[in-house]
Order: C-alpha cells, then sequence, then structure tokens
C-alpha cells in the first residue's frame, strides 16, 4: 500500500526518493515475486493480431463490437439491429453474444457481409413456424395480427401454446417419451427439449470456417454444469463449432446441457446474460465502439396481475443489471484515465524500473469507449411467455423494430463519435434520452427515466 499511496503525494521531494529507490539495487527475484501483468508493449504488439475497424464513415476506433444478450424469441429484434449497421456500412471487428444472441452471432460471423441479413432472415423465418403443422395460414395470421392489441395478445398465446406443445422448426421439438423426474439417464438427455434440429440449422446456415476466420473476434457465453463457471468459448482460443452456440443457448429445465471436449455446459444467462463486461475488458484495451443490444428492461412498472408478475420477474433477472454494469465499467476507465495522466509526471526512466509503477502503468490507460445501447421495449400486447412466442408477425414486428431504433440512432452522427470526456467513456440510449426530453420539456424531473 505505501507504494500505490505515493502516486498521489504532494511531497516535491517524493520524485527524487523514488528515483534513488528505483536505481537501488535489487535482491534477485524479487521482480518475479510481483504479481505483474503483461507490458504495454506486449500488449501493442499483440494489437497488430487483432482486426481493426476499417470503416470509412466512422472514427478511427480500433474495436467495433456488437453485443447480444439472450432472449429467446425477442431476438429477432437484434436482427433488426444488425440490419440498420449493414446498411449502414459499419462493419463489426468483434462478435459476442450469449443465448439466442450466440445463435445470431453465429449466423453474422458465419456469412460474408453481403449473405448476412438474408441468412439472419432465413433462420427467424425458419425458427418462427412451428412443428406441429398446427401454424396458421400466413395471410391470416397477418390480417389478425394487424386488428388490435387484444387479437395481438391471444395470437401470441397461441404461439407460445404452439412452442411449449410442439416445438419450433429447425431448433427443438419436445422429447417423447418426457424425461422422468427420479430414474437416472445421461445429462445431454436431461431436458423437456430435443435441440438437434438446431445443431442442423446452424450448420446449414453457417460456415465455420469463416466463425474461425481472423476477419473478426467472436465469442459466446456458457455455464459450466459441473463447477459452475462463467467461461466465454473464443475463436482466438479454440475453434467454435455449433456445440458451442448451442451450448450458450442451453436454458435448463427446456435444453439439456451441451458436451464440449468431456464438460456438459448450459445457458450463460444463468450467470450473467449480457457479455459487455467481457468485451469492455479485454486485454489489450482498444479504442472502442460497441453497438449492446439488450432483449430485457431492467425498469418498469410495478405489476398489477399474476401474469405480469411473472413478466416483470423475467425483465429483472435476464436484464443483468446492465446500466449498472456500464456505470461501473465507465467509473473504472475513469480511474484509468486519472492514473495514466498522474504517470505522465513520473520519469520515463523510474517507470521503466520500477515493478510498482509498470503494474500502475499496465492498469492505467487513455483509451476511449463509446457505448450504443439498444434495449427491446416491452409491448402492450406481450405476456411473460414473450421469449417463447415464436410467431411470423411477432418475430417481423421484433425485427422492424431493431432496424428503426438503431436507424434513429444513427441518424444523429455524434453518437458516434470518440468520447472526449475525462474519462473517456460515454453512453447513449435513444429511448432514454427520448424519454429524459419529454420530460424537461414537461417540467417533470428526468430521474429514472428509462
Amino acid at each position: 500500500m505505501p507504494h500505490q499511496l505515493e502516486l498521489f503525494t504532494e511531497d516535491p521531494d517524493a520524485k527524487p526518493k523514488r528515483r534513488q529507490a528505483a536505481q537501488a539495487p535489487r535482491a534477485s527475484g524479487d521482480t518475479q515475486r510481483l504479481p505483474t501483468k503483461a507490458s504495454v508493449e506486449d500488449a501493442q504488439a499483440r494489437n497488430a493480431d487483432l482486426p481493426v475497424n476499417t470503416a470509412r464513415n466512422l472514427p478511427p476506433y480500433e474495436t467495433v463490437a456488437l453485443v447480444l444478450q439472450g432472449g429467446g424469441a425477442l431476438g429477432a429484434y437484434q436482427a433488426g439491429v444488425y440490419q440498420g449497421l449493414h446498411e449502414a456500412g459499419i462493419q463489426l471487428t468483434s462478435l459476442s453474444g450469449i443465448s439466442i444472441g450466440a445463435l445470431n452471432t453465429a449466423i453474422i460471423a458465419g456469412n460474408p457481409p453481403e449473405r448476412r441479413v438474408e441468412r439472419l432472415r432465413e433462420f427467424w423465418e425458419t425458427i418462427s413456424q412451428p412443428n406441429s403443422g398446427l401454424d396458421i395460414p400466413e395471410f391470416i395470421e397477418r390480417s389478425l395480427f394487424n386488428v388490435n392489441d387484444t387479437v395481438r395478445g391471444a395470437l401470441g398465446a397461441v404461439h407460445a401454446g404452439n412452442a411449449l406443445l410442439g416445438g419450433q422448426q429447425g431448433f427443438f421439438r419436445p422429447r417423447f417419451p418426457p424425461p422422468s423426474s427420479l430414474l437416472p439417464g445421461t445429462p445431454d438427455a436431461a431436458s423437456y427439449y430435443d435441440t438437434a434440429a438446431l445443431k442442423d440449422t446452424l450448420e446449414r446456415l453457417c460456415d465455420f470456417d469463416l466463425v474461425n476466420s481472423d476477419k473478426h473476434q467472436v465469442s459466446v457465453g456458457a455455464v459450466n454444469v459441473r463447477t459452475g463457471n462463467f467461461v466465454y468459448f473464443e475463436n482466438a482460443k479454440t475453434r467454435l463449432r455449433a456445440e458451442h452456440f448451442m451450448a450458450s443457448g442451453a436454458l435448463p429445465p427446456a435444453f439439456a446441457a451441451v458436451e464440449i471436449d468431456g464438460e456438459y455446459y448450459w445457458d450463460g444467462g444463468l450467470v450473467s446474460n449480457t457479455p459487455l463486461a467481457q468485451v469492455l475488458d479485454a486485454r489489450p484495451l482498444r479504442d472502442t465502439l460497441v453497438f449492446q443490444v439488450d432483449l430485457w428492461s431492467a425498469r418498469g412498472h410495478p405489476p398489477t396481475n399474476m401474469s405480469e408478475v411473472s413478466d416483470r420477474i423475467k425483465d429483472i433477472r435476464y436484464s443483468s443489471r446492465t446500466r449498472m454494469v456500464t456505470e461501473q465499467l465507465r467509473w473504472s476507465q475513469y480511474l484509468r484515465h486519472m492514473l495514466q495522466r498522474i504517470l505522465e509526471d513520473v520519469p520515463a526512466d523510474v517507470r521503466a524500473d520500477d515493478p510498482y509503477y509498470r503494474m500502475a502503468q499496465d492498469l492505467a490507460c487513455s483509451k476511449r469507449y463509446n457505448i450504443i445501447h439498444l434495449i427491446y421495449r416491452n409491448q402492450p400486447y406481450e405476456r411473460h411467455y414473450k421469449d417463447f412466442q415464436f410467431g411470423p408477425s411477432t418475430m417481423r414486428e421484433h425485427w422492424a423494430g431493431g432496424l428503426k431504433d438503431i436507424r434513429q440512432t444513427l441518424a444523429d452522427p455524434s453518437r458516434l463519435a470518440m468520447p472526449q470526456n475525462l474519462s473517456g467513456f460515454v453512453t447513449h440510449d435513444v429511448h432514454r434520452e427520448d424519454i429524459e426530453r419529454g420530460l424537461a420539456n414537461s417540467g417533470k424531473p428526468a430521474n429514472g427515466a428509462s
């Protein structure tokens, strides 16, 4: 602790004292016993192997990331967001997802840019059809969906019922006979639904050579069932297969654990449904623009009936306190910037010779982060089964909502600007900004606006 406190001293003699300490002989092995991180030079050298943003319509961010939360049937919203990014010519260098976000990640990473929207649409149009064969003819379904919210709600209940009873095409189907609650079995069959069809769908729609290429960083989160530890599967460390993306979306008890290299994995949303921290804490640190697409809103109204209670529980549980995590990351980045500014007053030879200064330099950072936050907003007709309410019209509306939100976001180029504040960290949320402007115009306080 005394060495760390010296960084903030006002003693005019402090620098000479530190210089003398740095030049004093050290006992053999002292440096090796210190818990130093990789040096800044090593980190910069590793930067050369990472994908770099080359889009002409963006500031010189080193990384442009798409971060996709889990949320089942709501994931079509993320496909709409990606379509808007593609239309704007924004090239992604990092893709990260959990659960349905991992499946969307697989489709995007596993196809060339010109085919991604087409493949995403094929994926969603496939899994929005029930296995039962009891689906409503498309023209009737569209007509009913456009009547009013009451009819939309009833139609959503039908689609959710179809998913529960028969499963969805190219995704999952009920196990028959159902799994036993008492008799022993195997981990890959301990679930109500079989997802073998999903493996076929991913392998049909994704080129895993592209997923594992050096064109982009790809990572998906899952939970090791045996240890309970959260893990990320990254294409920089392992060759990703369909099983890695399926593991990220294996939410129990509906879906069974997926076996990978002798270990079994469940849905990453059991621990954290948002991979933002993993993207921002990745080493080496880089100037980063993140499009974070969430499917659950942490803020909402107190429920008035049991259906709303179930819906609100899911919103709170799976939102993963995204804004709280974002604020923590903002504060961490502010401290890094402050430490970097302080170290600029320390002579270079002192920083190079003293191991504690080298540790401080590894923690310090002048990199900048811009988080573009897009959150799906609940519709009045949606209930607690919205995450397994797979229906063509609902899917199209989710997709259109994502496309509208990203177009509205990108309509203001200043939202993409490189941060120039003291922390080097900014966030933008088009919905929150609109709400706060509306409250300001009405004269009401904006505290708590979401």
